[in-house]
């Protein structure tokens, strides 16, 4: 799934590599047409980078739609009182939801075969885009409807920057991609502990900030092993179900932390 190196090119019969042409002798010399090899050859590494591009035109149109969902059951349900009357009378759902988001993640996830398998991969992440939208939605409904689209739209400004900024810096941050995990561990058991102790709204506050500066660079580096290049992480061309994935999961973390920031704020 993940590639440690570039890619490597091998050298063909003749001593040519890929993209050269059979020349004069000199380094310099002019590149001539070869009938039997065409430019087929001649232009792997251009094909390798429309490869590459293709697969992020691929993700990004699926991370649109996904979000589309998301979104639309976000205002769908937090602007609407019967909408909330609705979901409060059927709690069951939630329960039902929240079992298909865990199962089809770890299918995607952890079962590399259903996650490349057409059309089994997209029935998956539709199945759970469907159920972490509901989610999503319910909890969005607990706050003022004015502060759902704040966040909405502080949400959309900061992920649009972070892409951005990932594509156009030359720093590869995909190389904390381990430090950042031990990170996500301590914070999540931060959390639990915080489980235990009466609810302060100023830690509540710390944590929620916390929780978006983390995820906003989860969502860098998740950027940056889709761009692939010359970046140390990469993700497969293969993956673009799991790489849409990730960064939809960013995204959705990183609206939640800013609502409860925006939440949190306004109590005070």
């Amino acid at each position: 799934m993940y590639s440690n190196q570039q890619q490597q090119y091998g050298t063909p019969q003749g001593g040519q590599y890929p993209g050269q042409y059979p020349s004069s002798g000199y380094p310099d010399s002019p590149p001539q047409y070869n009938p039997e090899a065409g430019f087929g050859d001649q232009f792997e590494g251009f094909s390798s980078k429309a490869v590459r591009l293709g697969f992020i035109r691929k993700v990004y149109g699926i991370l649109s739609v996904q979000l589309a969902i998301t979104f639309g059951f976000v205002f769908a349900i937090s602007g609407s009182d019967k909408a909330q009357e609705w979901t409060r009378q059927n709690s069951w759902l939630m329960f039902v939801a929240l079992a298909v988001v865990l199962v089809t993640m770890i299918t995607l996830a952890c079962c590399g075969d259903m996650a490349r398998k057409t059309p089994h991969n997209y029935i998956c992440l539709f199945l759970f885009t469907l159920a972490q939208s509901f989610l999503v939605g319910v909890t969005a409904s607990l706050y003022q409807f004015q502060i759902v689209i704040y966040a909405v739209l502080i949400t959309g400004v900061i992920c649009l920057g972070l892409t951005l900024f990932a594509f156009q810096t030359k720093i590869d941050f995909t190389i904390f991609n381990g430090m950042m995990f031990i990170i996500f561990i301590v914070f999540v058991m931060f959390g639990f502990i915080m489980m235990f102790f009466p609810r302060s709204n100023t830690m509540h506050l710390i944590y929620s900030c916390i929780g978006a500066f983390l995820f906003s660079a989860f969502l860098i580096i998740d950027t940056q092993m889709i761009i692939g290049g010359s970046h140390k992480l990469q993700i497969s061309t293969e993956d673009y179900v799991f790489a849409a994935l990730t960064l939809y999961l960013d995204i959705i973390q990183i609206f939640m932390y800013i609502l409860s920031i925006l939440g949190a704020a306004n109590r005070n």
